[in-house]
């Protein structure tokens, strides 16, 4: 898939639904053999990486800011339990210390500012690698310069960390919160019923939201319609919550891999769904993006080889492709200066014609200058040949 060099908007697409029943099945079967052809796993080994060093830092931040409202001990526990009745007992016990002792910080306030700081700058280059796994999804280079790119990135990964920061408080928060808040707004016992229903769509809501932003403004790439309406974000937050419970079911019935690995059985357990879940969120951007292919189609747009999006920035994209051009320019002149050639062959678009035709003039003078010594040599060889030979008395009279 390619992008469009253009800055301004994309061409019309057509709405979600007038789409065919036949383009809804080209969407989700191209985006399975996209997955493949774009190298989507091996993308996500890379992101698995990005996210083993973002996931104490973002951690640090959650347990930070839900301890100012007094629910340290609480995030605590339930990602702890979260994590052993999901995934294994052996990746609980392997953060159940770290996350201990971010709850038991020194300093709430030192403890806040550490912890998102740290959490958005080390989360970001998550965020950047996320971008260039779309980029790579979308078949565009980045373009954005430095300058832009990062802001921007760190604006999405606080985004992103305040959008964890909610999902966590509303599992955390107990009863007793939720009965507090019922009694101020005059619902009482009801509000405790209220809240079990209504806490799942709202934690649905925002994951939807958190998935949907990364693949909607970290490429270089800008999508017709609205950021909020993805169905790969959704179909990426189902499939990922049914790996997670096949995950968890195989962990705890078939594998052992503290028997296997010893005692990094746990970290080995949690890289592994780190990749899966990279996994999933990447194939639900190739269905995002053959869904907007085939919308395309539908308006009109030649999309069924490239997909036509305009660009975010190309400035720096511009300025890669500029110093690509000058190393092979550079390349070529190499190349020509270890092979003299004659003057009329001297490229006109060379960055050093000079060079190029003094070399090729200087060996035609030196050929020349051989020549010229060579018939010198022979024209005075036959001169002294043809000459009289001189007489006793010099006189060198010709002879009979």
């Amino acid at each position: 898939m390619a992008v469009t060099d253009e800055l301004g908007s994309s061409n019309d697409v057509a709405p979600l639904r007038k789409l065919s029943a036949q383009g809804w099945k080209y969407a989700f079967s191209r985006a399975l053999r996209e997955f493949t052809r774009d190298g989507c796993m091996d993308l996500a080994a890379a992101l698995t990486y990005r996210a083993v060093f973002a996931i104490f830092p973002a951690l640090l931040a959650m347990v930070s800011i839900l301890g100012l409202v007094g629910q340290g001990k609480s995030t605590t526990d339930f990602l702890v339990n979260f994590l052993k009745e999901h995934l294994s007992e052996d990746v609980a016990n392997l953060l159940r210390e770290p996350i201990q002792q971010l709850a038991s910080g020194r300093g709430a306030g030192l403890a806040f500012a550490i912890g998102v700081l740290g959490a958005v700058w080390t989360a970001s280059n998550y965020v950047v690698s996320f971008g260039k796994s779309m980029n790579k999804i979308l078949d565009v280079q980045e373009g954005r310069p430095g300058l832009i790119l990062r802001p921007v990135m760190y604006l999405i990964t606080l985004g992103l960390l305040v959008g964890a920061v909610l999902c966590a408080g509303i599992l955390v928060f107990s009863g007793a919160v939720a009965r507090t808040v019922g009694d101020l707004v005059g619902l009482g016992q009801a509000s405790l019923e209220i809240w079990s229903v209504v806490r799942w769509p709202v934690l649905v809501i925002i994951v939807v939201l958190m998935i949907a932003t990364l693949y909607y403004f970290t490429p270089n790439a800008r999508r017709q319609g609205s950021a909020l309406l993805s169905v790969g974000a959704i179909v990426a937050l189902v499939v990922l919550a049914a790996a997670t419970v096949g995950f968890g079911f195989y962990l705890s019935n078939f594998a052992n891999y503290n028997k296997t690995y010893g005692s990094i059985g746990g970290v080995i357990a949690l890289l592994l769904w780190i990749w899966i879940a990279n996994s999933v969120l990447l194939l639900g951007a190739e269905i995002d993006a053959e869904i907007e292919r085939v919308r395309q189609l539908h308006a009109g747009v030649e999309a069924e080889v490239e997909l036509q999006l305009p660009r975010r920035g190309t400035s720096a994209s511009r300025k890669k492709a500029e110093a690509l051009s000058r190393d092979i320019q550079t390349g070529r002149d190499i190349r020509y200066l270890a092979n003299p050639i004659t003057p009329e062959e001297v490229p006109h678009h060379s960055r050093w014609p000079w060079v190029l035709g003094l070399t090729a003039l200087t060996g035609v003078v030196i050929q020349r200058s051989r020549v010229g010594r060579t018939l010198r040599a022979v024209g005075a060889a036959q001169h002294r040949e043809v000459a009289p030979a001189p007489d006793a008395d010099g006189s060198g009279s010709a002879r009979d």
